[in-house]
């Protein structure tokens, strides 16, 4: 089992990175908060641990260069700055585990509906510019209130795929260490387009029932 890893998160000063880092932390994990603008992430990062006064969180934050020395890595970005952004950090990222977290959707009325890169899904858009690394695809039906309030009583099951082995072992295994959080492997990353635009079902329905549902899998 992990212990006291070092992770980063590229854009992660949204609402799906602040929900990871602070779940992270919480864990006994230390997070980088990555971001084009230093002094945003640094803020995010504070505002987070100031937010928690009766825990210990490790949670700084810095570029998104920073949060891609990071041990083990993850991109939230949005997704249409993604590709770009990991293209600018290939050689950091080169020979990593990194793991995408990032859905292409777009609102219709009250509900969302997936895009579909060329290449099937966001993780494919990645692994494709970033040669090199190793990548796994994970996080992406989890609400982001419920993961930033640890009080939430929030469990999930984690859905896991990339064409790595060990990528996806070492994501379920960080997953594990997070509370309420259960990792999946889901096969290899083929699977990401159906994971990815499933998260527009999982919103739609939440925004339908003013809901914080999640994912459980019976049987496994």
């Amino acid at each position: 089992m992990l212990e006291g890893m070092e992770l980063g998160i590229i854009g992660g000063t949204g609402p799906a990175g602040r929900g990871l880092a602070v779940r992270a932390a919480a864990a006994g994990h230390r997070v980088i908060i990555g971001s084009r603008d230093e002094e945003r992430a640094s803020a995010v990062a504070a505002e987070i641990v100031a937010a928690h006064p009766d825990r210990t969180l490790a949670i700084s934050g810095g570029t998104n260069q920073d949060a891609a020395g990071a041990a083990l890595v993850v991109i939230a970005t949005p997704w249409e700055g993604a590709v770009a952004t990991v293209t600018a950090l290939r050689s950091d990222l080169e020979g990593k585990n990194v793991v995408s977290m990032v859905n292409a959707l777009t609102k219709e009325g009250r509900e969302m509906l997936p895009l579909y890169p060329p290449r099937g899904s966001m993780a494919g858009q990645i692994a494709s510019a970033l040669g090199g690394s190793h990548v796994a695809a994970a996080f992406h039906h989890l609400p982001a209130s419920e993961m930033q309030n640890l009080a939430s009583g929030l469990e999930a099951d984690v859905l896991v795929c990339g064409d790595h082995e060990g990528s996806r072992a070492a994501t379920i295994e960080l997953i594990d260490t997070i509370d309420g959080l259960r990792g999946i492997d889901a096969g290899s990353l083929a699977q990401a387009s159906p994971i990815e635009a499933f998260t527009a079902v999982c919103i739609t329905i939440n925004i339908r029932h003013k809901a914080h549902s999640t994912i459980r899998l019976a049987g496994i």
